[in-house]
């Protein structure tokens, strides 16, 4: 039988283990704009539920559930992780009041979970998470016949995962085509692995990332990654050097030079220098100014087998600016007593874009979209700082949409509706279109009416190789989406000529509006430069509007009415 130890020890052992996979996990995301990384939301939905139940000592499976159900629903981040608390919300329920489970209880509870998920998709998509979660449910439930172990029911849960995840390219083309596996569900076994090793072998499972080679029986640990990483530590705080260069050279054996020569040598232009060698490689690791130099000293002894070169001065400088982001985040606004009747809560990133949204009558503003998807749980606190009978969200972002309903059935004091507006020119138009002087239910429709209205187009970048309609898109090149599907690829960096052609492209016969909310790294300068380009080539009836939004990832966000 299952305990509460045993149960809370498997739930941190799962959110150990996603987190040490989440970075393969987010590899797996197959469009090639950027998006709110699926191994990110879902290890740190995980790790709300791991850091909750670390600070109890709860003895009951039903309790433990609770606890864990209550967490992640809090912390849920993006699709995945809203749909992982479902999961874990169904199976607490299926287990409520019970101080020890068997195999039979296990498969249940997570059947629960399983239909909960599957009910609050709106359209649910098989080749997904739900599939392997579905999928793997029925598994556990036929072993469940042959006797109530629990071990070896979770054991047929975890395989019945990883059969399930195999076959999803098979119901996702889309997935097929890019070779791989759905990252939900790679996700969901990761977790599923992590509690089994708890419920097996009595094993919380650590959350240090695993490497690549780290298991092989005989290799020396010092020509590891992380070796290089942990010796340079000390060095971290101050950069001397901007480029941290590292490489392994497969040794030529004909060459009798001495690896410590070359040590000397790096010594001579840069700090931090390391090199390890065995029979076979010789492992360099180098901070410097000129990689070029390092890498030609190198090749002197045989040839190059991986080259990693990263600028630590900008790695630097933006994991400061995260770091204040993730501060600023995390301060909580004060609750507010419900005096208004109605109030709003946007989503939004870029400070031009949350000032705007401010000017137009919303109390708070979530810093997040893109990339960055805020959980439940600061929703909540956003909603309660809104001093409203009525609050009104507006997600403007699909991945956002799911983690802002859940915060429906947690608030009590007051009225909350999310208008599930996918974009910022969706939220805007929603916003404007309301009427103070109207009912709720009125201003509800009168507003979801003028979003629909609008026409959204973004020009970003690709970040990763891929295949899209099938045309072929590198990472780097410029993408234009109308409404979230790809219209255009540049291979250029234009991105102001970018903007002009999709902007165009969107015009039709009656438009009467566009705005363009051009972002961080685009300049004043660039954004007239796209300006003057549309103006002269739409109808002089067409208003135009420039916005300074400030948002990450997207160069610019243009609206059509």
């Amino acid at each position: 039988m299952i305990n509460g130890i045993d149960l809370k020890n498997a739930i941190i052992s799962g959110a150990n283990n996603i987190i040490r996979y989440k970075t393969s996990v987010d590899e797996l995301n197959i469009f090639p704009v950027p998006d709110g990384d699926t191994g990110t939301n879902m290890s740190m939905t995980m790790g709300s539920a791991a850091a909750e139940l670390a600070k109890t000592t709860p003895s009951s499976v039903g309790e433990v559930a609770k606890i864990a159900s209550g967490a992640l629903l809090r912390g849920a981040r993006g699709n995945s992780g809203v749909i992982l608390s479902l999961l874990f919300r169904g199976f607490a329920k299926g287990v409520e009041g019970m101080e020890e489970v068997g195999g039979s209880d296990l498969a249940a509870a997570l059947g629960i979970g399983v239909e909960a998920a599957y009910k609050a998709v709106m359209k649910p998509t098989e080749g997904t998470i739900l599939t392997v979660s579905r999928i793997a449910c029925e598994a556990g439930k036929a072993a469940a016949l042959d006797g109530d172990d629990p071990v070896a029911v979770w054991e047929a849960i975890c395989r019945g995962a990883q059969e399930a995840l195999a076959k999803t390219p098979e119901l996702l083309p889309v997935l097929k085509r890019a070779g791989v596996v759905d990252a939900g569900g790679k996700g969901l076994c990761h977790i599923f692995d992590g509690m089994l090793s708890v419920f097996r072998d009595h094993t919380v499972i650590s959350n240090e990332t695993p490497e690549a080679e780290g298991d092989q029986p005989g290799r020396d640990r010092t020509l590891d990654s992380d070796f290089f990483r942990n010796a340079a530590a000390e060095f971290d705080e101050v950069i001397h050097f901007t480029y941290c260069t590292e490489f392994i050279i497969g040794r030529n054996s004909e060459c009798a030079k001495d690896p410590q020569d070359l040590r000397t040598y790096l010594e001579s232009m840069g700090d931090c220098v390391l090199v390890v060698d065995d029979d076979e490689i010789i492992k360099v690791h180098v901070h410097t100014e000129d990689p070029g130099n390092a890498l030609e000293a190198g090749l002197a002894y045989g040839q190059l087998l991986t080259v990693k070169i990263d600028n630590m001065k900008e790695q630097h400088r933006k994991n400061a600016e995260e770091n204040e982001a993730a501060k600023a985040r995390s301060a909580a606004p004060e609750p507010a007593e419900p005096v208004e009747e109605v109030g709003f809560v946007a989503v939004a990133a870029g400070e031009g874009l949350q000032t705007l949204f401010s000017d137009l009558g919303c109390t708070q503003v979530v810093s997040g979209g893109q990339t960055m998807n805020p959980s439940t749980e600061e929703l909540m606190a956003a909603v309660l700082a809104t001093p409203a009978k009525t609050v009104i969200i507006l997600p403007n972002n699909k991945n956002i949409i799911l983690a802002a309903e859940q915060t429906i059935p947690l608030i009590q004091d007051r009225k909350v509706i999310v208008l599930p507006t996918r974009t910022i020119p969706q939220g805007l138009s929603a916003l404007l279109a309301y009427n103070p002087d109207g009912s709720v239910e009125v201003n509800t429709v009168g507003m979801m009416e003028a979003a629909s209205g609008v026409e959204t187009g973004t020009v970003t970048f690709a970040a990763r190789d891929s295949e899209f309609g099938g045309k072929r898109i590198r990472e780097g090149d410029t993408l234009g989406l109308v409404n979230g599907k790809l219209s255009l690829i540049e291979k250029s960096k234009d991105v102001v000529h970018a903007c002009s052609k999709l902007t165009r492209s969107m015009v039709g016969r009656g438009t009467s509006f566009i705005t363009l909310i051009y972002g961080a790294d685009v300049t004043e300068e660039m954004a007239n430069d796209a300006y003057n380009r549309i103006k002269a080539k739409v109808s002089g009836d067409i208003e135009i509007t420039l916005v300074n939004g400030g948002q990450p990832v997207y160069y610019f966000i243009v609206s059509v009415e």
